[in-house]
């Protein structure tokens, strides 16, 4: 009898657990699937990735805006963690080197590779 009542506690407790850590598992996807979880390492997910590169793209574009010698209609602009991506054509050759210290001093930008090149007039 003493068997059978520890056997019976013994189950009890296994599903007890069982279900405290399968809600556990669901409070975790849950967060996990409305894009403000950090992952089990400490890092941010995809989603939350993907945001803060649109946002930091987005600064860079605006401070290129603020900069009314610099004509911007033909750059491309991609940004990946805290590293910048500039690419397309300028009019002039000194917009180059303008467009890649602006993107520099934007906030949160630790590095920035420019691919522009200068636009040729049609004929040439």
């Amino acid at each position: 009898m003493k068997t059978m009542n520890g056997l019976r506690v013994a189950l009890g407790v296994a599903i007890v657990a069982a279900a405290i850590s399968a809600w556990a598992q669901d409070g975790a996807s849950a967060q996990a699937s409305a894009g403000t979880a950090v992952t089990a390492s400490g890092g941010v997910t995809a989603k939350a990735a993907r945001q803060a590169n649109r946002a930091l793209r987005r600064k860079v574009y605006a401070a290129l805006a603020k900069h009314k010698e610099i004509d911007a209609g033909d750059i491309s602009i991609t940004a990946k963690g805290s590293a910048v991506l500039i690419t397309g054509t300028v009019p002039d050759a000194s917009q180059i080197n303008t467009v890649a210290e602006v993107a520099k001093g934007v906030a949160g930008v630790t590095s920035v590779t420019s691919k522009l090149t200068v636009q040729r007039p049609f004929g040439q």
